[in-house]
């Protein structure tokens, strides 16, 4: 069997991936502006469930940007999340990407209070000053306490992107920030990952 390679040059590899993408997505259309961000999810993971799955609250892709020309920064769970992200182009607007998983004062309030430092990351996001984009990637945990925060009106963020991975109250956890009353855009289901909330957050960052 004769194994056909298709000779790219690396800097074309990007725009050749979303070439294959659209015409593999055929007939289907998608709106145009979430078009980039669910482009972009399934150039970062080769899925295109994605298509189905990514939901948007009502305008949610002009807020998030508008809130990034005004200076939001960008919290998430991961450091994976966190490295994957423009800072670089973030920073150009005004805005800094933050992961507090690594800080000993979450380690030690997680431990004291006997829940999640993807938790306690959340309330210590509140130290934070400007307006904030929630990333999380991983933790299911981080929603939840999100919502309550969000409930007790400790914080209002612009955008809470919602793409745990796993099998542990990551479905309940998307569905409760759905219900949050903030803008959102959340991976239904099972699915997700860091690398896909870097992939949206990278997304608005290019479509600005």
């Amino acid at each position: 069997m004769t194994i056909k390679i298709e000779h790219v040059l690396p800097e074309e590899i990007e725009k050749r991936s979303f070439e294959i993408i659209t015409k593999e997505l055929g007939d289907i259309r998608l709106e145009e502006d979430k078009a980039g961000i669910i482009k972009r999810v399934i150039h970062t993971t080769a899925d295109f469930d994605y298509v189905q799955s990514l939901c948007f609250s009502d305008e949610v892709v002009s807020k998030a940007r508008k809130a990034i020309k005004n200076g939001a920064s960008i919290v998430t769970d991961t450091r994976m999340a966190s490295v994957g992200i423009n800072a670089k182009m973030l920073e150009s607007y005004g805005g800094k990407v933050y992961c507090f998983m690594a800080d000993e004062d979450v380690a030690r309030k997680a431990k004291q209070e006997g829940t999640t430092r993807a938790s306690a990351c959340m309330e210590k996001a509140l130290t934070i000053d400007g307006p904030l984009i929630f990333a999380i990637g991983n933790a299911p945990t981080a929603l939840i306490k999100l919502s309550e925060l969000i409930k007790e009106n400790k914080i209002t963020p612009e955008l809470v992107i919602g793409v745990p991975v796993g099998f542990v109250n990551v479905v309940e956890s998307k569905e409760i920030i759905m219900e949050a009353g903030v803008p959102y855009i959340v991976a239904q289901g099972r699915k997700g990952g860091s690398n896909v909330a870097a992939a949206i957050c990278n997304a608005l960052l290019y479509g600005m």
